[in-house]
């Protein structure tokens, strides 16, 4: 009979709990069968995936860690692709937030216009992972465009194509990468608004140069901020694909030294028709992300340090 009152009186506040955000809960709807539908169900299939041969046409048929097996042993596209991602990730992101901070400090200075300036400078964050903009990065650096053009003034000869030398087709998409840093710039303005001027003109009074006090007052400062933009940029460069896609004509050209890991596995999936084997790639690309992001995280407790940290 207690077992009964029990289970009554907890259905009875479940109801009541139902009742009074049922109104909530119905706005979660869409999103929850977005979620079920479209991220965690192709997410554990893919998984199932990882773990079978799968060409689309045909049923996918078990095959253990074979996939693995060929990825770490066999593969040396996959080496090649790991390689160049690490590469362009290892660039990219320093150089990116670098800049981002450097311009971040200029207009915390009480530039005039500084709000035109901001957007100027964002505008290349909002355009530059499109594939307009991609395109126009080829016509830049290809055969007979505007870097052709000014390196013949330098006395290059003509026809030269960056685009065509393996040894520098990669640094023309970190140089795109770096071009789009309005994102983190904003967030590096938005954390050096919200460090106290006292303590710079406290540092000044005690003789403090400008470097000074960049390196002791706003880089702790704004610690919490770099690591923000750090975990972000740094996904973000691991999962860069449609530079790399259409700079190369989907190759990733020249001698694959623009194959990016994620145009690799597009390459397995969509041209191959290898989704098993592109499902395992995808599953290492994501161990790979989460090792790089605990790691910083755990390196987190060594430089970062927040005002309400005891």
């Amino acid at each position: 009979m207690a077992t009964i009152t029990s289970t009554s009186s907890r259905w009875d506040a479940f109801a009541r709990q139902w009742r009074r955000g049922r109104s909530g809960y119905m706005f979660l709807i869409p999103w929850l069968i977005g979620f079920f539908a479209l991220t965690l169900g192709p997410a554990l299939a893919s998984l199932y995936l990882a773990f079978t041969k799968y060409d689309i046409l045909t049923p996918p048929v078990f095959t253990g860690l074979d996939n693995f097996r060929y990825m770490f042993l066999q593969d040396y596209r996959f080496r090649q692709a790991l390689q160049v991602t690490f590469t362009y990730v290892l660039w990219s992101v320093p150089l990116k937030l670098g800049l981002a901070l450097l311009i971040a400090i200029a207009l915390d200075k009480g530039t005039r216009g500084v709000d035109l300036y901001r957007a100027i400078f964002y505008l290349p964050s909002l355009i530059g992972g499109s594939v307009a903009i991609a395109v126009l990065w080829r016509q830049l650096f290809d055969r007979d465009g505007l870097t052709d053009q000014l390196l013949q003034l330098l006395g290059w000869p003509p026809g030269t194509s960056i685009l065509n030398n393996p040894d520098h087709a990669l640094k023309t998409l970190i140089v795109l990468s770096v071009w789009q840093f309005g994102a983190p710039m904003v967030i590096f303005l938005a954390g050096l608004r919200q460090i106290p001027q006292d303590l710079h003109e406290a540092a000044r009074m005690d003789g403090a140069k400008t470097m000074q006090r960049f390196f002791r007052i706003t880089l702790p400062m704004l610690a919490p901020v770099i690591f923000f933009n750090l975990i972000m940029q740094t996904i973000d460069a691991f999962k860069a694909f449609t530079q790399a896609f259409v700079v190369s004509a989907g190759t990733g050209g020249p001698i694959d030294s623009t194959l990016f890991y994620t145009l690799y596995l597009y390459q397995e999936g969509f041209a191959f028709f290898r989704m098993g084997y592109a499902s395992a790639l995808a599953w290492f690309l994501l161990i790979i992300i989460a090792a790089f992001t605990a790691l910083t995280f755990l390196s987190a407790k060594y430089w970062v340090h927040y005002d309400d940290t005891r």
